[in-house]
């Protein structure tokens, strides 16, 4: 393993983004059809939240109890916005992050994914799923 390598060599560039203008019905789906657990929400190039699938499952506890589990998500998705679910308080790191600095922020907090800033533009993403990949190839 290389000390001191940069984040940019393991973060997935092309990001999927939401607007806060997005409803929960349109993330869900986005979340599902790419297999992905995190979406940055940006206002123009700069980001201004992140969404979790998480952050919905928190919101639809209906689906165990209920049998018609897609019109209830519609129900409880249409009571909230993006803006009101999401996480605003950020974490971000820059591309020159190293991978150690960027394993030990999400080894400290409760979240699995941070965005990548430079410039004040967002310019990747970097899981845990990132990482642990990134550790595999090393054995």
């Amino acid at each position: 393993m290389k000390k001191g390598t940069p984040i940019s060599e393991i973060m997935t560039t092309e990001v999927i983004t939401l607007s806060q203008e997005d409803s929960l019905d349109t993330a869900e789906m986005i979340f599902k059809t790419n297999n992905i657990r995190h979406i940055p929400v940006v206002k123009e190039d700069s980001i201004i939240g992140m969404l979790s699938y998480t952050d919905l499952l928190r919101i639809s506890f209906a689906d165990a109890v209920y049998d018609d589990e897609e019109t209830i998500d519609t129900i409880v998705y249409n009571m909230f916005t993006i803006e009101q679910v999401m996480a605003k308080k950020l974490v971000s790191v820059s591309s020159t992050t190293t991978i150690k600095e960027v394993a030990e922020i999400l080894s400290k907090k409760e979240f699995h994914a941070i965005p990548v800033i430079d410039n004040n533009i967002l310019v990747g993403i970097v899981t845990t799923t990132d990482l642990i990949n990134y550790l595999l190839e090393q054995f």
